[in-house]
């Protein structure tokens, strides 16, 4: 191991330890990327924590130092953070990848759309913990309100606002990705969520569909969940050459469990965003492609009754 990796490694860890710290509980994504580097169902080895039956990233996610040494020991991880577990709602301010339009939206970027909703709130930005990423957006950290179990949102509040709840994950500073790196920007307790903003994601419109059973609050059915990591792979493992149209036509087969309500959009642009990514396409191609997937779903997709 070289000197460079291995206080790659060290600079990780530490910061792993650091957020767990707060009370946030980790989990390992993969070396430079935002997908999680822990085992799927379908390659699950059903020992361990798993002896019982395969155990989702989200409640593997841990607070306990000794695992975390462990698990960054084993490789230069970057940080996940389970937002549901840690008790956090972290707002996602998203800079346009294209301020042109050319990526098929004018909208403002995140910072401004959420300056707006303060200012018609009443209410100055908050003053909470940070973290910018390397795309110029920001983490704004929130403690949810005691007994409130919140899901996530894709820019449902505002144009280019997300918030992770239950069912999310978020990028942890001290991460390095070929972008750069996520770094603590106001180093300051999170505060409680604001109560305006609560009320506002409480009412955040949700998108109609036919009724399914949720195994996970905001996350997705069974099969959507199983199909979603399948698919997702395929992706991850795509060699070069194929890797945009394996992006493209994976979603499209995954985006039929949106319109049936099986599956969040954001949990399916979140997932296929990173396995993406890992393969080495660029985030902006793979929001794009994303987007005209699902879309072309929404307009193509048989109604599951006679799927």
């Amino acid at each position: 191991m070289t000197h460079s990796s291995t206080m790659r490694r060290a600079h990780l860890l530490s910061a792993a330890l650091a957020a767990a710290a707060h009370g946030w509980y980790v989990h390992p994504l993969r070396p430079g990327g935002k997908g999680s580097a822990l085992h799927g169902e379908r390659a699950c080895p059903h020992t361990g924590e798993c002896a019982d039956g395969h155990v989702k990233w989200e409640q593997r996610a841990t607070t306990d130092p000794d695992r975390i040494r462990r698990a960054w020991g084993a490789g230069s991880f970057n940080i996940g953070i389970a937002t549901g577990p840690s008790g956090l709602v972290v707002v996602d301010l998203d800079v346009p990848k294209d301020k042109s339009g050319k990526d098929g939206s004018d909208a403002p970027d995140g910072a401004t759309s959420f300056l707006a909703l303060c200012e018609r709130a009443g209410q100055s930005w908050p003053t909470t913990h940070t973290v910018r990423t390397p795309s110029g957006g920001m983490h704004l950290y929130f403690q949810a309100p005691p007994g409130v179990h919140l899901p996530c949102t894709a820019k449902s509040v505002a144009p280019n606002v997300d918030t992770r709840a239950w069912g999310g994950n978020i990028v942890a500073a001290g991460s390095i990705t070929a972008m750069g790196s996520y770094e603590v920007a106001d180093d300051v307790p999170s505060e409680t969520l604001p109560g305006w903003l609560l009320r506002r994601l409480q009412t955040a419109p949700k998108p109609v569909a036919a009724p399914a059973p949720l195994l996970i609050p905001g996350q997705a059915t069974r099969r959507a969940q199983v199909a979603l990591e399948r698919e997702t792979e395929r992706v991850r493992q795509a060699p070069k050459g194929q890797r945009h149209d394996l992006l493209l036509k994976r979603t499209i087969a995954i985006g039929r469990f949106v319109v049936w309500g099986e599956i969040a959009r954001d949990v399916v642009e979140q997932a296929f965003g990173a396995a993406g990514e890992t393969a080495g396409l660029s985030e902006a191609e793979c929001r794009a492609t994303i987007r005209d997937a699902l879309a072309y779903s929404a307009r193509t997709c048989r109604a599951r009754e006679t799927a």
